[in-house]
């Protein structure tokens, strides 16, 4: 029998508060539940604006402590009302002056399972995250859930393979990638780089991204969020570019073995020659 997932993704619209953000992902969840999904994800800091389009203090309000914050609390309790694994970006407060841009993983019981926290952070027109964020210090963590193992990379991360390779090495089935990116800056990169990333690591790859524009700057995040096996191609249509959207995909995670015997590039790498990367 095939080792079919279901998984789901959820590309959003700001509603202009907190408390309808996170509702209205709760529903998605629900009706991705009422599909038969096991996983779902969603979007980079998803229950806030992306601020980050300004550098301004007042943004520092968005903040809550991961796993004990409310958010992170109340994705919990979805999760064992819908028994799906959920990946929950938000913005993290460690204590004050150490803030993450951060996903929680939680499994399909409800168990808070860990945290990524995001280690590449721009800082370019739009994209003003240093103001906010130090660079993640937890490594690359992969998850246990009750789906198989997940890994969670952050927006810009995924211009770096590094990372990529490690969630690999580290033994991910899907990696989440919970994004904001728009129009104007690498809009052309966005079906190259993760059906790329999905190709060398062999391995499942949840592309999120946020959709229209908000009250903070110019960005027009575009959406076509989607799903990507490990040979580069998409799982059914990507989502639209101008609509809010709930993508629910058969994920067959037997291909992920199918693709490394057949492509061998794990068998094959060299490390042994590699320290010239981390060693310049």
């Amino acid at each position: 029998m095939a080792n079919v997932v279901r998984a789901a993704l959820v590309q959003a619209t700001w509603t202009g508060d907190t408390e309808s953000m996170i509702a209205k992902h709760e529903e998605h969840a629900r009706e991705a539940a009422r599909q038969g999904a096991k996983i779902i994800g969603f979007q980079e800091v998803f229950n806030a604006p992306y601020f980050c389009q300004v550098q301004d203090a007042e943004h520092y309000r968005w903040a809550e402590s991961v796993p004990d914050g409310p958010t992170v609390r109340r994705m919990r309790d979805l999760a064992r009302e819908t028994g799906m694994v959920i990946v929950v970006p938000v913005f993290e407060r460690e204590q004050s002056g150490f803030y993450f841009n951060t996903a929680a993983v939680i499994d399909a019981d409800g168990s808070y399972l860990g945290k990524y926290r995001k280690h590449h952070i721009p800082q370019v027109q739009g994209f003003w995250e240093k103001f906010y964020f130090k660079p993640g210090n937890l490594g690359w963590p992969v998850f246990d859930t009750a789906v198989g193992k997940v890994g969670v990379y952050i927006c810009y991360d995924r211009h770096f393979p590094e990372g990529w390779r490690q969630l690999g090495l580290n033994g991910a089935q899907i990696v989440y990638n919970p994004s904001a990116t728009h129009r104007g800056l690498s809009a052309h990169l966005w079906k190259l780089e993760q059906p790329a990333a999905a190709v060398a690591n062999e391995y499942f790859v949840a592309a999120i991204n946020r959709v229209g524009q908000e009250e903070y700057g110019d960005n027009d995040f575009y959406g076509t969020s989607y799903f990507v096996d490990p040979r580069g191609r998409f799982v059914g249509e990507t989502a639209g570019d101008k609509e809010e959207e709930l993508v629910v995909r058969d994920l067959d995670f037997d291909v992920i073995e199918e693709v490394r015997q057949q492509w061998a590039f794990y068998r094959d790498r060299r490390p042994d020659a590699y320290e010239g990367l981390v060693n310049p």
